[in-house]
């Protein structure tokens, strides 16, 4: 593999979030002192996508949100999915989960829309969705006392493997819930467990 498609590994895999072509590019010049081809670059992407397809490793050069990662490959979703179920419980409680599950399909939405789906107050969920920066302020509603209008953050593009919000589970995709008592299944649990999945 030659020196360039080397260097774009490295800054790739060191990376926390998806690098765009554009961060790559800018990183690569200033680097090598010289204006790298758009063309050489994708070659070279693509060499290292090429690299990793073997079955020696368990990942794989994806693009995500407009940028590249390295990301674990289909055949080992499970172990990984197990992980992020456990570590997803411990970061956000389940009305963090529901208010954050309606966030992204309503997106764009006001917190008075969100207590009228949740059906309680929501000021404290939606305050520990913002601090963990798993949604952001979009504006302001242009309705009675212009609320703050909230959407999904790139870090929650990033969190559960998105490219575009067109990757969200598809509602109609969910289990019913059971109709027991005491036993009905989180639809936002079912959607995390979907996502992790895909």
């Amino acid at each position: 593999m030659d020196l360039l498609a080397l260097h774009i590994e490295s800054l790739i895999f060191a990376t926390e979030q998806p690098v765009t072509l554009k961060e790559i590019r800018s990183c690569l010049d200033a680097c090598l002192d010289s204006k790298v081809k758009k063309e050489d670059l994708l070659e070279a992407i693509e060499k290292i996508k090429t690299k990793y397809q073997s079955d020696q490793f368990a990942f794989e050069l994806s693009e995500i949100n407009h940028g590249y990662v390295f990301l674990t490959k289909g055949a080992h979703h499970h172990i990984v999915g197990e992980y992020l179920r456990q570590h997803t419980r411990k970061m956000l409680s389940k009305a963090a989960l529901e208010t954050l599950a309606i966030i992204a399909y309503k997106q764009p939405v006001t917190k008075i829309e969100v207590e009228s789906i949740r059906g309680v107050n929501c000021d404290y969920t939606i305050q520990k969705l913002l601090d963990k920066e798993l949604i952001a302020i979009k504006g302001r509603s242009d309705g009675p006392g212009r609320p703050l209008i909230y959407e999904t953050s790139e870090r929650f593009m990033d969190h559960f493997g998105l490219k575009t919000l067109d990757d969200l589970p598809k509602l109609k995709d969910f289990k019913q819930p059971d109709s027991e008592i005491g036993n009905a299944n989180s639809i936002v649990e079912e959607a995390i467990r979907t996502s992790n999945q895909n």
